[in-house]
C-alpha cells in the first residue's frame, strides 16, 4: 500500500513538473510594434503616459485589450506576437477629436504603424530665448477644428525633460481672451523659480489647452542652459 502511494505521488510530481516545463518553454513575444500619433505627418506631443491606445486581437478565448501608452513625443511601442490586430483610440483620452474607428495592424517582425488623429489645436513650432532668469517662448499655434474652442496656451518650466501640465515648477498661461488671433505668433515669458536657482539647466515646453478637454497638445521639450 505504501509502495502504491509512493508511486502515485511520484507520478503526480512528474506530471506537474512536466506541465511547468511546458509553460516555461512558451516563446515570449518578440515582434516590436512602433509608431507615432500623428496629424498630417506631424507627431502630436502629449503628457507622458497620460494617453494610451488600445490593441485588440480577435479569435482567442481571452479577448482583452492590450494597453499601449503614448510617450510625450507622441511615439508608442509594444512587444507582441505576430498576427492581426485592431488598434483604437480611447474616447475622451487625448487632445484630439473622438474617433471610434479602428485601424488594422499586421504585425510580422518589427512593424511600424502610425495612428492618425484630428487634434483640436497643435503647437506648430516654438522657439525660446533666455535673458537672466526669464525664458521667453515664441509659439505658432494651429487650430485644426473649432468644435471645442481654444482655452489657453501655456509655457512650462521643469527640472527634467518630462515637463507637462502635471510636472512643472513654473507655468504662465495666456487665456483665450488674451489671444486676439492664433494666426499670429504668440509670446509667453516665465521666470525660472528660485527653487531651480542652482540648476545647470531646465526644460521648457509649450502646451495648448482646448475647452472641455483634459489633455493638452504640446511642443517638444527643449533644454535651456542656465549656467
Amino acid at each position: 500500500m505504501k509502495n502504491n502511494l509512493f508511486i502515485y505521488l511520484l507520478l503526480l510530481v512528474l506530471t506537474v513538473g512536466s506541465v511547468g516545463c511546458t509553460k516555461d518553454n512558451y516563446e515570449p513575444p518578440k515582434s516590436q510594434l512602433t509608431g507615432k500619433v500623428v496629424y498630417n505627418g506631424q507627431a502630436i506631443g502629449v503628457r507622458s503616459n497620460g494617453v494610451q491606445l488600445e490593441l485588440w486581437q480577435h479569435g482567442y478565448a481571452f479577448f482583452t485589450k492590450i494597453p499601449v501608452y503614448v510617450a510625450q513625443d507622441g511615439s508608442f511601442s509594444a512587444l507582441l506576437f505576430d498576427g492581426q490586430y485592431k488598434m483604437t483610440r480611447q474616447n475622451g483620452i487625448g487632445p484630439w477629436v473622438n474617433n471610434t474607428d479602428s485601424i488594422d495592424v499586421k504585425v510580422s517582425g518589427n512593424t511600424i504603424v502610425d495612428m492618425p488623429v484630428t487634434p483640436y489645436s497643435i503647437v506648430k513650432s516654438a522657439t525660446y530665448q533666455k535673458s537672466g532668469t526669464t525664458i521667453t517662448a515664441t509659439a505658432n499655434i494651429e487650430t485644426v477644428t473649432t468644435t471645442n474652442p481654444l482655452e489657453a496656451v501655456r509655457l512650462y518650466v521643469f527640472r527634467t525633460a518630462l515637463v507637462d501640465d502635471f510636472n512643472q515648477d513654473a507655468v504662465v498661461s495666456l487665456g483665450a481672451a488674451q489671444i486676439p488671433s492664433v494666426s499670429q505668433p504668440l509670446t509667453l515669458s516665465v521666470a525660472v523659480p528660485a527653487s531651480l536657482a542652482n540648476a545647470e539647466a531646465v526644460y521648457v515646453r509649450v502646451g495648448v489647452k482646448t475647452a472641455g478637454i483634459s489633455e493638452l497638445a504640446y511642443s517638444p521639450a527643449e533644454k535651456i542652459q542656465l549656467k
